[in-house]
């Protein structure tokens, strides 16, 4: 494959303001990113889709510039087999920890398309990446994860705008993970992504479909100087 997805060529020194057009597709795919779990059809995304949407990933902020990702690709279905008994296993371990009505609906969500999807993506972090003194990374070892984090949501727009649907499962021993990929004691797992096309993007959520929990409003997670703290003039408009 070659990683050598075609973008649009930039001159670093001058400035590029966004058209209206232009930022509303950026709004449109942060608001129409979906978790996909069972929509994936069998259609294999081709090579130079694939490098764009690594390529996004891959340009995502990472402290001290360190770039400690890494992209794992799966297409073998003797892996995904056994990627997916890991899924298995902890889920069964996940279902007990809830009780009654709501382990029932737990148990009747789907939470993974790691057999259904054309291609399974692990994104890593090599915490031994720059070495021992990372700029940035100082006071707050945990800032290469942060930045592994980013290239994943990168990457989860990056393919919503190629019409590609990723799914994010989380729900497995990231030990036995690692093991069963054979991953360096440096590097962890950070997300195992489904990727592929789909026959449909939900227009909400589905775990906000279901009615697992709502969707919070931006006034209640909204802070001003310091926690709990109110603006003086007033609600932000919407």
């Amino acid at each position: 494959m070659v990683c050598d997805g075609k973008l649009p060529q930039m001159d670093p020194t001058q400035q590029h303001p966004f058209s209206k057009a232009e930022r509303d597709a950026v709004y449109k795919a942060i608001f129409t990113r979906r978790d996909v779990r069972g929509e994936f059809l069998s259609q294999e995304i081709p090579d130079e889709t694939l490098a764009r949407i690594l390529k996004a990933a891959h340009h995502a902020p990472s402290v001290g510039f360190m770039q400690p990702w890494d992209f794992l690709l799966i297409r073998s279905k003797k892996v995904k087999q056994q990627v997916h008994q890991l899924f298995v296993k902890a889920d069964a371990e996940a279902a007990a920890l809830f009780e009654g009505e709501r382990q029932q609906t737990y148990r009747n969500l789907k939470l993974e398309g790691i057999l259904e999807a054309p291609l399974n993506v692990l994104i890593t972090c090599d915490r031994s990446r720059s070495g021992p003194v990372v700029l940035g990374r100082t006071h707050m070892a945990e800032m290469d994860l942060y930045s592994s984090v980013c290239a994943v949501q990168n990457f989860w727009l990056a393919a919503r705008s190629e019409e590609v649907g990723v799914g994010w499962v989380s729900i497995m021993d990231p030990d036995a993970l690692a093991k069963t990929l054979s991953l360096p004691e440096a590097v962890v797992p950070i997300a195992y992504l489904c990727v592929g096309y789909v026959s449909q993007f939900h227009e909400k959520p589905e775990l906000e479909k279901v009615g697992w929990l709502p969707r919070l409003e931006l006034e209640q997670v909204l802070h001003w100087e310091a926690w709990g703290g109110e603006r003086e003039v007033g609600p932000l408009k919407k």
